[in-house]
């Protein structure tokens, strides 16, 4: 018997993109040709290094910074670490013993700031309201002469509002602290600019913007002194020891590349493909609303809340119907809690569980969201019915 099997719409980009086919090309040419250590002075080696080189400037002119202040990580979960605990470890003897950051960070963000109280540092997350948007006084309020580091992210990964990073480094730098962004979600779709913003350190993350899993890097200001996370060799300038990846960084480099080549005019289209999607919503599915603010935004992600359903069964009946969405942060998803980010911003209990992220991409057609707004509006009035129906017995 053959078995009916939906269309397949991928809206869940924030979490994972698909490689593009030219950096799966690049990396596999780089495991078969390219397979040296690059810090052997061989032939083979110096093949490998030459490709890391290219890379790295590839990646520095994707945020406006210098290839020598570009070190390769794991990923945007690493590079936050690295940051916020490098900054700590190297200034830990002196008299600034103070973090901030904000309540919808990302849990790489929050949950090294909990790890660094308990070894007795100081710690404040600033508060945003409705908008998601944090307000520039409060960091002026929150600083003060002991404060090493403010780490506030660019594009925020559940909502797609972004920061006035801008304005929070220059306050920041005012009083003295070194200024931390999390551009995880913002590197690759949108234009970052490390002297225009004015950050020290800046977290990106491959997997975001096309390129492989496993690999990101973080842009470190020159003459901005951190501990390393590892001790080891001399690798990434004595500051991130063990071998390369050297295929997942070419293929970091050539997602950077594209990036930079496509970013204006895919901006355009995948935020015109959004405010169609929520337009749609909102005008075919009663006791929706938005979340956050919708400008300024990342062009690709929107937060919907949907009255009277629960996220999580909103999400799986959405995927039976060929849909796949997500509930917010990837690395929280299967918790059943709450969205810190929706909590943080002071909904109600039960609008931070029943919203949806959808973050779209550079295969997402208006065919898609005519599908998307063809398929929603009956998933949503069937799992309504069936809340009545529980409600009843």
């Amino acid at each position: 018997m053959l078995q009916w099997v939906p269309v397949r719409i991928y809206l869940d980009h924030n979490a994972t993109t698909p490689p593009a086919a030219e950096v799966v090309d690049r990396m596999a040419a780089a495991l078969r040709d390219q397979f040296g250590n690059p810090s052997s002075v061989h032939h083979f080696g110096q093949t490998a290094k030459a490709a890391l080189d290219e890379a790295r400037s590839a990646v520095a002119a994707l945020v406006g910074g210098d290839p020598s202040e570009i070190v390769f990580t794991s990923g945007g979960t690493e590079s936050d670490n690295f940051a916020i605990r490098g900054v700590a470890e190297a200034l830990e003897a002196g008299n600034r013993r103070h973090l901030i950051a904000t309540s919808i960070e990302h849990e790489a963000v929050l949950n090294t700031f909990k790890a660094l109280a308990r070894r007795g540092w100081k710690t404040t997350l600033l508060p945003v309201d409705q908008s998601g948007i944090v307000a520039p006084d409060a960091l002026r309020e929150a600083l003060t002469d002991d404060t090493a580091l403010v780490s506030v992210m660019h594009a925020n990964n559940e909502i797609g509002t972004i920061q006035p990073v801008a304005e929070l480094a220059r306050i920041a730098k005012s009083r003295g602290a070194l200024f931390h962004t999390d551009a995880v979600q913002s590197a690759g779709k949108i234009a970052v600019d490390v002297k225009a913003l004015g950050v020290d350190l800046l977290s990106l993350s491959a997997h975001k913007f096309y390129g492989p899993k496993g690999v990101g890097a973080l842009w470190i200001r020159r003459g901005v002194r951190l501990q390393a996370p590892m001790t080891g060799g001399k690798q990434e300038r004595s500051r991130r020891a063990g071998t390369e990846n050297v295929a997942g960084i070419v293929g970091l480099g050539v997602a950077a590349q594209l990036a930079r080549s496509k970013m204006a005019v895919e901006g355009d289209r995948l935020s015109a493909l959004r405010d169609q999607l929520e337009e749609g919503v909102l005008a075919r599915v009663m006791g929706t609303a938005i979340n956050g603010a919708r400008s300024p935004r990342v062009p690709n992600t929107t937060n919907i809340s949907f009255d009277r359903i629960e996220a999580e069964s909103l999400l799986i009946a959405l995927d039976l119907a060929g849909v796949a969405v997500s509930t917010g942060s990837a690395c929280s998803s299967g918790t059943l809690e709450p969205s810190h980010v929706l909590k943080a911003m002071g909904f109600p209990a039960h609008r931070t569980q029943n919203s949806i992220r959808f973050s779209l991409g550079a295969a997402n057609t208006e065919a898609d969201i005519d599908k998307v707004l063809e398929v929603l509006p009956g998933v949503v009035d069937k799992l309504r019915s069936l809340t009545r129906t529980v409600a009843r017995v």
